[in-house]
């Protein structure tokens, strides 16, 4: 447990996640059961507000919901249980968080350049293309948003077929 947490935890760092928040959705998917703040503080062994803090970020994300258990007045948390789920709600926010604000800028950059403001066809060229590679990024993470979680997994192992396909 403590290694997944670990490895998660540097995965998320990398993909620009802060570290304790990757390490409290670690620590959540692996609990059998709903978890207070102060478990999970003192099972990473970091500070209170730093868990309420990740907690609020993966709240915001809709991959932390608060569960109330009987007979204990404080806030447990729980994550996605479904692996599928869990990736078809980081593809929404990713994309919502990374693709749209980029595309939107593209879309500036190329209306300026059509504008005469660019002053080489080679970059007027490439922020088409950018473009063009952003929106169908954007359009496919799109289509996966009206798949259940089971139907994700069945496109997604349809990937050998799908490669031979396109050679």
């Amino acid at each position: 447990m403590q290694r997944f947490i670990l490895h998660w935890g540097e995965m998320g760092w990398r993909w620009g996640i802060n570290r304790s928040v990757a390490q409290v959705h670690a620590l959540l998917m692996l609990s059998p059961k709903p978890l207070p703040a102060d478990e999970i503080s003192e099972t990473l062994d970091v500070a209170r507000s730093n868990v309420s803090t990740s907690l609020k970020e993966l709240q915001g994300w809709g991959l932390a919901r608060i569960v109330h258990v009987f007979g204990d007045r404080r806030e447990h948390f729980e994550t996605l249980k479904d692996v599928w789920e869990m990736f078809l709600v980081i593809t929404r926010e990713r994309k919502k968080r990374e693709l749209d604000p980029t595309l939107a800028t593209l879309r500036e950059c190329v209306a300026e350049a059509k504008a005469g403001k660019v002053d080489s066809d080679y970059t007027q060229h490439r922020l088409n293309e950018l473009t063009a590679f952003i929106e169908l990024a954007g359009s496919w993470a799109d289509r996966t948003q009206g798949l259940s979680p089971a139907a994700t997994k069945r496109l997604l192992q349809l990937g050998d077929k799908v490669f031979r396909l396109v050679g």
